[in-house]
């Protein structure tokens, strides 16, 4: 069975009050809902059109556990925590099954 990935690329962090916020709650949601964390800041190297600020790569064993660990009560909580502090393309992808 194909994993399933939540990928997030910051574009600004308008408030970095609120992303702290929103990482306090977020680390428990995902790792409740069987995420592991495999990129979280970091350096980067961006090409084209890319943004070379925060990003982060949470890995789950499918592709519709991703889906319900963004969707968990939890995880909720802290995206009300984030609201507007940054702007960020976050995005839910399958992974392919070899």
């Amino acid at each position: 069975m194909p994993k399933g990935y939540w990928v997030s690329v910051y574009r600004t962090i308008s408030d970095p009050e609120k992303l702290a916020a929103y990482n306090k709650l977020a680390g428990p949601a995902v790792k409740a809902g069987g995420g592991r964390v495999l990129v979280r800041g970091g350096r980067v190297v961006a090409h084209d059109a890319g943004i070379a600020e925060r990003t982060v790569l949470i890995e789950f064993d499918s592709f519709e556990q991703a889906v319900a660990a963004h969707e968990s009560a939890a995880y909720q909580e802290a995206l009300v925590a984030l609201s507007d502090g940054v702007e960020r393309d976050f995005r839910i992808v399958e992974g392919i099954d070899d």
